[in-house]
This record gives structure tokens, sequence and C-alpha cells, in this order.
């Protein structure tokens, strides 16, 4: 069933966009500022003479992307581009177009969401996040991650420096498809471990056959950061630190003691270790919280 709607949608995109060549960055963007770099890109606040707009900018190191992308050789990998193009949705940041810039880079224009990301919020406290109810982003990330596994991919890379805000900071979004692999077997083999570590399922760090799951734990551990500033394991800057994630996590309660005990629950069943027990689904966690209100942190 996934295979055949991988096979629809890049048969048919339903933006009906391909990827565009060799386009001279200087000439048709004006550079306002940079933004976090990735460990395979570098990102741009840009104006885009073209649209007529401030855009991100997306600039692939070329020796990087091609290295992940050789792990998958034979394997008819779809880049980021053609995976990110495909979806229109409003918690997902939209990607306008992909391609290859003169200097053989790829890169991607996508929209600007000027509210930043929430990783640089959680650092600084960022006042909204006191004053705002939280569980409408829960409700917004896990509907992106569920619309994406409906696709029939793995994102692999949920952590709060690819989650964006609007400018109001109503809306959270999910960005950044760069490690992004449809969910069938051959790329759900053990070996491939990418990730960012803090956030990275146990059967990831171990090098064990993984699936969609391990995006419902990044997502369990990005959300439990969301509501404490604080992460359910030691952080650390290196896979050694994502070792301990096959331990018991710190009970939410210790930093958030007023958090309604169902949505403490279905943190926890995100971040549980073992992924025969973890929640199956973005779908089945969204489920959990129905019946919460926005008051019921």
């Amino acid at each position: 069933m996934v295979l055949k709607l991988l096979q629809s949608l890049f048969g048919r995109s339903s933006k009906g966009i391909k990827p565009r060549k060799k386009v001279d960055i200087a000439a048709r963007f004006k550079i306002l500022r940079e933004g976090v770099a990735g460990t395979m890109s570098k990102f741009y606040v840009a104006m885009d003479r073209e649209r007529g707009e401030i855009v991100g900018l997306k600039i692939c190191d070329p020796q990087k992307t091609a290295a992940y992308e050789a792990r998958f050789k034979g394997l008819n990998k779809p880049s980021e581009g053609e995976i990110a193009t495909l979806f229109v949705h409003p918690y997902i940041v939209m990607t306008y177009e992909y391609g290859w810039t003169t200097n053989d880079e790829p890169y991607l224009v996508m929209e600007y969401l000027e509210g930043g990301g929430l990783n640089g919020h959680l650092v600084a406290k960022s006042p909204f996040l006191f004053q705002r109810p939280l569980l409408p982003y829960i409700r917004q990330v896990a509907e992106a991650v569920a619309v994406v596994h409906e696709a029939g991919f793995i994102h692999r890379d949920i952590c709060p420096r690819n989650l964006m805000f609007n400018r109001d900071f109503s809306i959270l979004k999910l960005t950044d498809f760069g490690l992004s692999v449809p969910a069938t077997p051959p790329f759900m083999a053990p070996g491939n471990r990418s990730g960012t570590p803090n956030y990275m399922a146990p059967e990831l760090v171990r090098r064990y056959p993984t699936d969609q799951r391990l995006d419902v734990f990044s997502f369990g551990v990005s959300m439990y950061e969301l509501l404490t500033f604080e992460l359910p394991w030691e952080r650390g800057t290196t896979g050694m630190a994502a070792m301990a994630h096959d331990k018991p996590p710190a009970d939410i309660r210790r930093y958030r003691p007023q958090i309604h005990p169902d949505l403490a629950a279905a943190i926890h069943a995100c971040i549980e270790p073992n992924k025969e027990k973890r929640c199956p689904s973005m779908r089945r966690f969204l489920e959990m919280i129905a019946h919460l209100e926005s008051t019921d942190l």
C-alpha cells in the first residue's frame, strides 16, 4: 500500500513541481541574513527577485549530501526536494521549488517564517511560551508528522530546530526533509544512524531496524522539552548521549507537576524506549489527547 502511494505521488505531484537546474544564487537572490545552519546545509533569509518576496533559501553541501545519499545506492531514494514539495499543509513549511545552483549545489526555496525556530525560543525561554497555551502546538506538530507518515515517509529528524513559528506565534510548522526516507523495508534496515542525538530513538542509536515509530519517539522528546525546557535524559552533543535513551526517562511531572495526567501519559507513551510498547502512531497520540482542552496542561 505504501509503495503504491509513493509511486502515485512521484508520478503525479500535487503541486506538479519539477527540479530547476543551474540557478545563479547571487543574481536571483539578495541575501538578507544567515539563519541557523544544519549539518549538511546553510540557510538564508533572502529576497527572491523572481518571486518578489522574502523566502527561506536552503543551500546544501554537495559533498555531504552525496555522502548521505550514497547510503541508499540502488534504492532510487527520492531527494529532499522531491519529498518536501509533496506537502501542501498548514502545519508543514511550504517548499516552492528545488534544483541546482550554478555551483552544483542542491538548493530549496521555502516560505519564510518570521517567528523563528522552537529551539531558539526554548534556549531563550521566550515569554510567549509561558503566556500561550501549548497544547495547540503539540497538536499541530502531531498532525504534521501524521501527514508525513500517511504519505509513506519517515522524517528522521524531528527536533525543536526543525519546528518553526509563524509571525504571530499561532502556528508551529514542521520543516527539513533532508534526512527523510520512504517507509519501506530497504530504507528501514539497520545501520543508518542519522539524526539529532538528543532526540534519537534507542533503536536508531543501536542501529537496529527502524520504522515510523522513531519519529514518534523524537516527537515525544521534543514535546517533553516544549513543556518543561528539559530533556527526559541527560543532554549531550554526540551520539554517546543518546546511548542512554534505552533507560527509563525522567518523569515529566518532575519538571511540570501541574501537567494533566492524560497528557503526561501520552507524552511518555511516545518516549517509551521499547518500540513495541511505544505509542504506535501519531494518530493514536492525537486520539489520546483529543478530549483535552487548551488549559489542560
